[in-house]
């Protein structure tokens, strides 16, 4: 989606599910409800996803005129007191808003991506390539047993990290470190996109459809390179491989002799690891290599720099219940065909992760900042 709408749909969703509930919206909530409603079919009609990019008006003046306008409104009806659920509404405003700062960026990548001058988003944060470093990996124990996953409730979460739940894990391991640029070249010459028996068959069907060679955003020419928001940049070999699909996930670790983690795993292993990493706020916009020391039973980047791919399909949680209203569409409804990420990425926003957010694409999906971590 174009930078503009996602500036004006954030706005629209406090004007939609605030404002208009304490009769306070704009004079321009009628207007914008066609144009900047995403995908809530209890509000009515809409414009088309694939047809976003053709709104030229309003303008961006306009747009983000709209934006100051709904921000005042707001201040002044919290300002005069509201009650309890309001406020869950502009809580979860304010981590709707939080997603769209990351589509910001990776939608941007995507449309600069298109350009074949490749044109950067910013420049001062261009590193140089980087030679394979000595960095141990290895594969870090957990015991299993009966886990509790899923949110606490001391905090916000989203609806589709609760409710709290218990499973039962087998003994299981994770891999240390994220796979690399590096690692994932060896799966390409030896000739991992050309090898039928390690893909799923609708992993194989879009490798020959869509004629996967390499990661989305890579080139060969003179070597590999990469589409970054720095613009076309060399592959940084100790850098964490992404803008993988989960198909392209689960035949490199069939690859290598290993496998995707399920997110209950993922999960138990990210709550032992504080939430520190390569986040939006570093304005790196990249994935970046590992810096700690070699301490091969230590898990590194479990947050930030990419999301990880599970083996888990996107369900919903035993007992999960949809909020009534037009805010139970936020995520109930996608549980179906697509799989949990974790993590989150180098176009996150930090507070906006722990270890029990789920993320969710379709297996093909691979514009986001996406890797992998195996298992065994």
């Amino acid at each position: 989606s174009p930078s503009k709408w996602h500036l004006a749909h954030t706005t629209w969703f406090f004007e939609e599910f605030f404002l208009r509930a304490l009769s306070r919206h704009t004079a321009l909530a009628d207007t914008y409800r066609f144009l900047f409603n995403s995908y809530y079919e209890t509000i009515g009609n809409r414009q088309a996803q694939s047809k976003r990019g053709l709104i030229t008006r309003p303008a961006v003046a306009e747009v983000m005129s709209y934006r100051h306008e709904v921000d005042d409104a707001v201040i002044k009806a919290l300002s005069n007191g509201v009650n309890a659920a309001m406020l869950e509404i502009i809580e979860l405003g304010i981590h709707h808003e939080q997603q769209h700062q990351e589509l910001f960026l990776t939608d941007i990548l995507y449309t600069l991506a298109q350009n074949p001058l490749y044109p950067a988003y910013c420049t001062d944060n261009i590193q140089a390539p980087e030679n394979i470093s000595s960095i141990k990996k290895n594969m870090v124990n957990f015991v299993g047993g009966i886990e509790q996953i899923g949110h606490t409730g001391n905090d916000f979460g989203f609806d589709n990290e609760f409710p709290q739940h218990k499973v039962h894990l087998e003994p299981f391991q994770l891999a240390s470190h994220l796979v690399t640029n590096a690692e994932w070249l060896a799966f390409i010459e030896d000739g991992g996109y050309r090898t039928p028996l390690l893909w799923l068959a609708d992993g194989w069907k879009a490798t020959q459809t869509e004629h996967w060679q390499m990661p989305m955003y890579w080139v060969n020419a003179d070597g590999y390179k990469c589409m970054t928001l720095s613009g076309l940049q060399s592959i940084n070999l100790n850098a964490p491989v992404t803008h993988i699909s989960y198909f392209e996930a689960d035949a490199y670790a069939r690859w290598a002799g290993k496998r995707l983690p399920t997110e209950m795993e993922w999960e138990v292993a990210a709550r032992t690891q504080p939430t520190q990493g390569n986040f939006a706020e570093t304005e790196r916009y990249q994935p970046q290599p590992v810096t700690n020391d070699n301490n091969q039973n230590t898990l590194t980047q479990m947050y930030g720099d990419v999301w990880q791919w599970t083996a888990s399909p996107y369900i919903a949680y035993p007992r999960f219940k949809i909020r009534s209203g037009a805010v139970g569409e936020y995520n109930g409804k996608f549980m179906n065909g697509q799989y949990v990420l974790r993590g989150g990425s180098c176009a996150s926003p930090r507070n906006h992760l722990r270890a029990s957010y789920r993320n969710f694409f379709y297996p093909h999906q691979r514009w986001q900042f996406s890797g992998l971590r195996l298992a065994i």
